[in-house]
């Protein structure tokens, strides 16, 4: 002991556990706080790719997945289909698809896909979020006799092509969005990434 009758050791080893079982309260109080910033496991798989087989897509059919809560189309075109996309251009708002947001650049083409004869679009109509309905029908007598085909929007009434490019003189301002995907392999699309991007 000193002259004040104080340990002077015996102080410092006190401090020091103090700060030491402070420090380790600290990280405890912190670890779940920051944890509760990352989001939950149902969020990650709202968001993350899914994968889409169309080994038994026929020519003309709809598949439908879902990716990020919205629907996915996954329709495999007929060489008709294709054909009469050239033909619509001047009947069309945005036939080259310039609206860069609408499309990942590998889809920003006549028939707005990778394969011209897989087409890959959210199901949502650009107007209000409404879901267009899959007409593949040519000449469908309640959309017209001059009806190519395409996707048409009960709502109000926006129609879109077998690109899902919107026809002009309709509510929707754009066409309909094509989200970023790639094939794992000739059967498989994963609709939510590019490829590379993981």
């Amino acid at each position: 002991m000193n002259q004040d009758g104080v340990d002077k050791g015996r102080r410092r080893f006190l401090t020091a556990t103090t700060a030491v079982v402070g420090g380790v309260g600290a990280v405890f109080a912190a670890v779940p706080f920051l944890s509760s910033w990352q989001p939950s496991a149902r969020a990650q798989a709202a968001g993350a790719p899914v994968q889409a087989d169309i080994s038994k897509l026929e020519p003309g059919q709809r598949i439908n997945v879902e990716w990020r809560g919205r629907p996915v189309w996954i329709v495999r075109r007929t060489e008709d289909m294709l054909a009469r996309l050239s033909e619509l251009e001047g009947v069309l708002r945005d036939p080259n698809s310039e609206v860069e947001t609408q499309q990942p650049t590998y889809a920003q083409n006549p028939h707005r896909s990778i394969k011209p004869e897989i087409l890959v679009v959210i199901g949502i109509c650009t107007h209000l979020g409404c879901s267009p309905v899959y007409r593949p029908e040519v000449g469908a007598a309640d959309l017209g006799g001059d009806w190519p085909g395409g996707f048409f929007c009960p709502c109000h009434g926006s129609k879109f092509d077998m690109a899902g490019r919107v026809f002009s003189g309709v509510p929707a301002p754009t066409n309909l969005e094509v989200p970023p995907y790639y094939y794992i392999d000739e059967n498989t699309i994963l609709v939510g990434e590019d490829e590379g991007a993981a």
